[in-house]
C-alpha cells in the first residue's frame, strides 16, 4: 500500500516542497559561500575558542574552503549544482562563521559581488549570523535587496536556556536573540532560527519547550533543527574523548522529533531535521548512513508515528 511519502508528501512543512511550489517547479539550490569571516566569540571581542561544539570546517564544504574569491566560489558552486543536481535557480548562502560581522559597507560589497555572478538565475540571498551581530544598519542593508531577491536571515538560537549557552561558551544570551527578533518584527526579511537538540544536561521536557519559544515569534518563517554531533577540532570533541556522554541514537532522535514537530506552528517551514559533519571530522553519533538515507529514515519514522506538524499546536 502506498503512503503519502510515496507521492512526495511529508508530515511536516518541508523546505524542498516549499521551494518547488514557490518557484513553479524549478530546482532551486543553495550555493554556499565562505566570506572568510570570523566570530566575536573567536577573535576576543566576546571570547576565544568559539562555541564548544563548533569546528567551522565541519559545516563548510571543502570546495568553498579552497576557492580564494567570492566570484570563484559562486561560479564553481553554480556549475556543480547545474551538473550534479540539474539546478535551475540559485540562492547565494553565506554560511560559515558570522556573516554580518563587519561594517555594512564591507558586507554590501561582498553580497553584491556574489549576487552579480549569475543575476538571471539567482533568486535569493541567505545570510547566517549570530543574534548579537545584528543591528538596524545591517537589517536595512539586507532589506535593500528584498525588491530583487528573497532574503533570509538565519540566526543561531541553539538553546533557549542561558545556562546552556554559558556552558557551551556561546558568548550570546537568549535575550540577545529576542532583541534581534524584535528588530525584524515587521521586516520583509524571512527569518530562520537554528536549534541544537541533545545537550546532555537538557531533559526532553526542556527541549520540547523550544517549540513554544519559536511559535510565539510570527516573524520566524524557517527553522533548522539539528541534533548535537561531536566533531574533531571542537572543545566538546576533546571533552567527549576524555569522558563520553550520551548523544542521540537515530531512533532516539526520531522519537524526539515525533514529539516536537506536532508542537511546532504549522506555517513554519522546516529547512533541516538534522545536521551532518564530514566523516573525517565526525566523532559521535555515527549513525552509519549517508545524508539521504538518514533523511528517509527520519521521514518514515515520523509518518509511522503519525507525527503531523502543528497537530498539537495551541495558537
Amino acid at each position: 500500500m502506498s503512503t503519502l511519502l510515496d507521492i512526495g508528501q511529508k508530515p511536516y512543512h518541508h523546505y524542498g516542497s516549499y521551494l518547488k511550489k514557490k518557484y513553479d517547479g524549478q530546482r532551486v539550490y543553495k550555493v554556499i559561500v565562505d566570506g572568510n569571516f570570523t566570530c566575536p566569540n573567536r577573535d576576543g571581542s566576546k571570547g576565544y575558542g568559539g562555541c564548544s561544539y563548533c569546528n567551522v570546517d565541519s559545516f563548510t564544504p571543502e570546495s568553498a574552503r579552497k576557492l580564494p574569491t567570492i566570484r570563484e566560489q559562486v561560479e564553481e558552486g553554480i556549475k556543480r549544482a547545474r551538473e550534479g543536481y540539474r539546478a535551475d535557480k540559485f540562492i547565494i548562502y553565506f554560511q560559515p562563521n558570522t556573516n554580518t560581522y563587519a561594517p555594512a559597507h564591507f558586507l554590501k560589497a561582498m553580497y553584491d559581488e556574489a549576487l552579480a555572478v549569475c543575476p538571471e538565475d539567482t533568486v535569493g540571498l541567505s545570510v547566517g549570523t549570530r543574534p548579537d551581530c545584528i543591528d538596524f544598519e545591517k537589517v536595512a542593508l539586507l532589506e535593500s535587496y528584498c525588491d530583487r531577491y528573497d532574503v533570509d536571515l538565519e540566526m543561531g538560537m541553539e538553546s533557549i536556556y542561558d545556562e546552556t549557552l554559558d556552558r557551551i561558551n556561546r558568548g550570546c544570551s537568549h535575550e540577545e536573540l529576542q532583541t534581534a527578533l524584535k528588530l525584524v518584527e515587521n521586516s520583509p526579511l524571512e527569518i530562520c532560527v537554528h536549534t541544537i537538540f541533545g545537550f546532555p544536561w537538557e531533559s526532553k521536557e526542556m527541549m520540547l519547550k523550544y517549540a513554544d519559544e519559536i511559535n510565539k515569534h510570527p516573524q520566524i518563517k524557517f527553522v533548522k533543527l539539528h541534533h548535537l554531533h561531536i566533531v574533531e577540532g571542537s572543545i566538546m570533541g576533546v571533552q567527549y574523548k576524555r569522558e563520553p556522554f550520551h548523544v542521540f541514537s537515530i531512533d532516539e532522535y526520531c522519537d524526539f522529533l515525533a514529539e516536537f514537530i506536532p508542537l511546532l506552528r504549522p506555517d513554519i517551514v522546516i529547512q533541516r531535521l538534522f545536521g551532518l559533519a564530514d566523516q573525517d571530522l565526525l566523532i559521535a553519533p555515527n549513525w552509519g548512513m549517508k545524508k539521504s538515507a538518514i533523511q528517509s529514515y527520519i521521514d518514515k519514522a515520523l509518518e509511522r508515528k503519525e507525527a503531523i506538524q502543528g497537530s498539537q499546536y495551541k495558537g
